[in-house]
């Protein structure tokens, strides 16, 4: 049975009166009695009795009724979910970030996203580089925040933010006392560097550091992230090089000390797939922008 022809049978139910429902559905009455008449023989049940008088419903025109106010009242709230999710303002949303991107702007992007959108479910997903990048690729997740970007031809990538690195040292360690360190000092130290696993990854960037000052660090302990990497400090295996937006978070045992070296930074990315025009990407990425412009963090254009 057609929807149209449900609303065509609930404006007789309601009104009793065929002339009025007509009126109701702005058709002519000779074709909704026609309409009602094939309704019946199509279930085989009379729907209606017609009277001199008076229309009223049949008992199996009365279980009709019911079930159709349900059938339409669902359709409608379909609809509207259908609208509102195509809308943005509800739906879900898949999140990848890397563990580091927890600090600094990336929270205050999540609660304004929240507080924009609360219909909305997020997913959030902790990853390294090459696991945002195989996911966002194979739409296992619609959005990335990766360190510092994720270079492929399929995704598009807006930096959020640059922010400089700091050395993360035990604090009973003579640099842990000194206002800023260079890299050439940081070149005997043990030099705790994640993930080992799979490169290139945020490793091969601090590697890449000392490798343009001509310097390579004698003495290297690999491990799988930076929480684990700042636990090491702490108990003295040796020190790393972290985001300054990590030296927000006190730990015990570890000073975290400016790098002297200028171009030692890194940069925090939102990446999506250059072929997803979902709405709420769209908002999501709106949104972070924004967020970091307010933060007065410099936002350049998108690459690919």
């Amino acid at each position: 049975m057609k929807i149209r022809w449900l609303e065509y049978f609930v404006a007789v139910a309601e009104e009793l009166h065929f002339g009025r429902a007509a009126e109701r559905l702005g058709i002519a009455q000779p074709p909704l009695s026609r309409q009602i008449k094939q309704i019946e023989e199509d279930l085989g049940a009379l729907l209606f009795n017609r009277g001199r008088s008076q229309v009223t419903l049949t008992q199996a025109g009365a279980k009709l009724y019911e079930r159709a106010q349900e059938i339409l009242a669902n359709l409608e709230e379909a609809k509207l979910e259908a609208r509102r999710i195509g809308q943005g303002a509800e739906g879900r949303l898949r999140i990848g970030f890397v563990g580091s991107s927890t600090y600094g702007v990336v929270p205050n992007v999540l609660k304004s996203f929240r507080r924009h959108y609360p219909a909305v479910t997020l997913g959030l997903f902790p990853m390294n580089n090459a696991g945002l990048r195989t996911a966002l690729v194979r739409r296992e997740i619609d959005i990335a925040i990766a360190r510092p970007r994720l270079d492929d031809p399929e995704i598009l990538s807006r930096q959020l933010i640059v922010e400089p690195l700091v050395l993360a040292t035990p604090d009973s360690h003579p640099l842990a006392d000194q206002r800023a360190v260079s890299l050439e000092e940081i070149g005997n130290e043990t030099l705790i560097l994640y993930p080992e696993k799979p490169r290139p990854s945020f490793a091969d960037h601090v590697l890449g550091l000392f490798q343009a000052e001509g310097l390579e660090p004698t003495s290297r302990v690999f491990t799988m992230d930076f929480q684990t990497a700042i636990s090491l400090v702490s108990v003295e295996v040796g020190c790393a090089i972290v985001p300054s937006s990590v030296g927000e978070a006190r730990r015990k045992g570890v000073r975290f000390v400016p790098l002297a070296n200028p171009e030692a930074t890194t940069a925090v990315s939102v990446n999506t797939r250059i072929d997803d025009p979902s709405v709420h990407i769209k908002n999501f990425v709106d949104i972070a922008l924004r967020v970091s412009r307010r933060l007065g963090v410099d936002t350049p254009e998108a690459s690919r």
